[in-house]
């Protein structure tokens, strides 16, 4: 018979898959209402942006990056709202994925992104000492790092590799404890022959431990904390 606490875990496991899929809610990381920027430049967004009756017309060129429809913007386009999935979203950036919306006449722009990046395997298995949520230190077996370019720095996470040989690592952030949960687990798909995988913060996910204090789970381990916000992801108990 399964327990209580397997049932729970099993239901996590359910709505985190449900929740955290590549353009799931999780992916989403901001709304941008485009009568808040009256310059037409929106944070982290390349180009300019504006409101025109019946459309959204962003302006830019190939080197600014977004491309729509597949092919890159050099110069300005009128866009109508996006309604279908938002992985069929005319407007680009890399992995983003960059939402035209409106909502009784105004027009704003939502913003889903991953970050692509690369496994460096060590040599063989590090295990280091990690606090645990229940006081207690554990060894944490780390097969290598995550290298990814975010906040245009060149960043690393420390990963552990799992039977099935997908990633996951443990990682805070500036924000971490001050607005959202104190650390969060981050998964990714095994790495290719080549060692890309994707560093998708929209699948970050809260650890057990935040839901119920009997689960045991560490700490980041030293290096995991990002000097920088990570606003992707689940990041507080509702």
């Amino acid at each position: 018979m399964t327990d209580a606490s397997d049932q729970w875990e099993q239901g996590h496991e359910r709505r985190t898959e449900t929740v955290s899929a590549p353009y799931g809610p999780l992916a989403l990381t901001g709304t941008h209402w485009l009568a808040d920027y009256p310059d037409g430049r929106i944070p982290d967004i390349p180009g300019s942006w504006a409101a025109d009756g019946d459309a959204v017309v962003p302006t830019a060129d190939t080197a600014d990056g977004p491309t729509v429809d597949g092919r890159p913007l050099d110069g300005r386009v009128r866009l109508e709202a996006d309604t279908g999935p938002v992985e069929s979203a005319r407007v680009a950036l890399g992995g983003r994925r960059l939402v035209v919306l409106v909502r009784e006449g105004v027009w704003g722009v939502r913003d889903h992104r991953s970050v692509p990046g690369r496994f460096a395997p060590y040599g063989e298995s590090r295990t280091g000492r990690v606090p645990n949520a229940d006081g207690r230190s554990r060894g944490l077996a780390l097969a290598g790092e995550r290298v990814f370019e975010l906040g245009g720095e060149r960043r690393t996470l420390k990963a552990a590799r799992q039977p099935d040989g997908r990633l996951w690592a443990v990682f805070a952030e500036s924000t971490s404890g001050d607005g959202g949960f104190r650390f969060r687990f981050l998964y990714a798909e095994a790495p290719d022959a080549e060692g890309l995988t994707t560093v998708d913060f929209n699948r970050a996910q809260l650890p057990p431990c935040a839901f119920a204090d009997h689960f045991v789970c560490p700490f980041p381990p030293p290096g995991n904390t990002l000097g920088l916000a990570i606003p992707a992801g689940e990041r507080t108990l509702l």
